[in-house]
């Protein structure tokens, strides 16, 4: 199936403009175009966006990214570098998410003990309250 730039900017959430811009900087090789110019995108294309897209959101710059759709471009013999590229970016989101996790300890703590507060009419904290917190905190429990 083809895909208008309109078309694939709604499917995958992405401006028209930054589809432009990914085809002109070749992030999106294989994109054909009518006569008239006007782009057409393919399943391939949409998986590339994918993968663009979620290599973005790892942090990795749009150079790398260039990087990692030329070794597809090379094949076979740039595998190895594609997985350890991979391997990488999956270490990089394990620790985003261990941190997210911290982070959503922190919200649902303060979420419970607002609660709390608005349950009793009470803002307050005693000091054993405030020892275990702290060392949840150091123990990275929280």
């Amino acid at each position: 199936m083809n895909y208008t730039i309109g078309e694939l900017s709604k499917i995958m959430n992405v401006s028209i403009h930054t589809l432009r811009y990914y085809d002109n900087e070749g992030l999106l090789p294989f994109v054909q175009r009518k006569p008239n110019g006007q782009r057409i995108f393919t399943h391939r294309d949409l998986i590339f966006l994918n993968i663009i897209e979620c290599l973005k959101s790892t942090g990795m710059p749009l150079k790398e990214i260039k990087q990692y759709i030329e070794w597809c471009i090379e094949g076979m013999p740039t595998v190895p570098q594609r997985y350890e590229l991979f391997l990488e970016r999956k270490a990089i989101v394990e620790e985003q998410i261990a941190q997210m996790q911290k982070i959503l300890a922190t919200i649902n703590y303060k979420c419970d003990f607002y609660k709390k507060a608005i349950e009793t009419g009470k803002v307050d904290i005693c000091e054993s309250e405030r020892q275990l917190l702290a060392q949840k905190i150091l123990d990275g429990t929280l």
